[in-house]
């Protein structure tokens, strides 16, 4: 048998992702030389819409996908996307990684308990948040004006690869990429494409792995170039802030709803505002389950914690109106005024005297806080 013959190939439609000998092609990927089958007709036709993504122009020039959307910033989505990643095929994944269904999270949601894990388990979590750390300070360090948000998740789909880990996002309710890259105004869920760094922009780098059975969740806002405005000095630097305020309440008979208001307090005490979207999660054995955290005073969630509890806290901080709107894609969230918004996650276990901070930087982390401009 030649080595050709036993290659696999996998349907190139995200929502199915089977084993195929189809040979059916999409004609445009074949003429611009990207390998793409489908099972048949009928999955050719509905995938297509997300497929397409990838396609170039005759010219071979960038473009933006969505020329009537009324954008509320200067960034634009810069298509074509690149093809969806290899990931080997000894390295375990997730149930969604073929037809991007987390079916184990879903049946789980029903339960809404919070997890609490044993010795063996917060063994396994505290080493794929080690990898997890890993990877983002690997795509941290490439940050710099000209690189291209493509660009960083291919950094961070290599290096997780080679740790023998599956990207969680990649194909998690059909993301297309292995990151989450959030430039400027994205508040969360940024799509890599072939934006161009700029100097004096920030970015959010929001890197998740799953790794013997586990997830690792966490991002960190970086400063692109050393000449940023008062604006974005301010607005990441108070997000850094309000994950730390807010990680000094975590210990056990803590509740899950005062985060909010320490991180709230913190955020008005420097003009900025508190998206209220978006919230903290559990994190562990599914990618995201009970408690969710909110970010935003006053809240309501319940829940106490208790020691071998892991979730994040993952506030988003706006320099401007706190409210959000999502692009065409059905993805990318931005502020509603355009302005910047800066985000930092942590992995949190309680434990019986307090915190641990899974996800934590070490010494040689890239980035960093920078002093406020006055």
């Amino acid at each position: 048998m030649s080595v050709d013959s036993e290659v696999k190939v996998y349907c190139a439609g995200s929502q199915c992702g089977k084993e195929t000998q189809s040979s059916l092609k999409c004609p445009i990927c074949l003429k611009s030389g990207v390998e793409s089958a489908f099972c048949n007709e009928s999955c050719y036709k509905n995938n297509y819409k997300a497929h397409k993504a990838v396609h170039p122009t005759e010219s071979g020039e960038a473009y933006d996908p969505f020329p009537k959307f009324k954008y509320t910033g200067k960034l634009r989505a810069t298509y074509p996307l690149t093809p969806k990643r290899y990931v080997p095929e000894d390295i375990p994944r997730p149930d969604w990684a073929a037809n991007g269904l987390p079916i184990s999270e879903q049946r789980n949601d029903r339960l809404n308990r919070i997890p609490t894990y044993g010795k063996d388990a917060i063994k396994k979590i505290r080493k794929a948040c080690i990898l997890g750390r890993e990877v983002l300070d690997l795509a941290a360090a490439a940050v710099r004006p000209g690189i291209t948000t493509d660009e960083l998740d291919e950094i961070v789909h290599k290096a997780t690869i080679e740790r023998k880990a599956y990207p969680s996002p990649l194909n998690y309710y059909n993301f297309p990429k292995s990151v989450c890259t959030s430039v400027n105004e994205v508040v969360c869920h940024g799509i890599p494409d072939k934006t161009v760094l700029q100097e004096g922009d920030i970015v959010n780098l929001d890197v998740s792995l799953f790794y013997q059975g586990y997830h690792a969740d966490l991002n960190e806002t970086y400063y692109v170039g050393e000449n940023c405005s008062k604006q974005a000095i301010n607005t990441v630097e108070t997000a850094r802030e309000c994950l730390k305020q807010a990680i000094k309440q975590c210990k056990p008979g803590a509740t899950f709803q005062e985060l909010g208001d320490y991180i709230e307090k913190h955020a008005a005490e420097n003009k900025c505002s508190v998206v209220r979207t978006y919230c903290g999660h559990g994190v562990g054995e599914y990618f995201h389950c009970a408690p969710n955290i909110p970010h935003y005073a006053k809240n309501k969630t319940p829940g106490v914690m208790k020691p071998g509890m892991v979730f994040t806290v993952e506030p988003m901080i706006n320099e401007g109106v706190w409210k959000d709107l999502t692009w065409p894609d059905d993805w990318t969230s931005v502020t509603q005024d355009g302005k910047l918004s800066a985000q930092f996650e942590h992995t949190l276990l309680v434990t019986e005297n307090g915190v641990e901070i899974l996800t934590a930087r070490n010494k040689k982390s890239p980035g960093g806080p920078r002093q406020r401009i006055k």
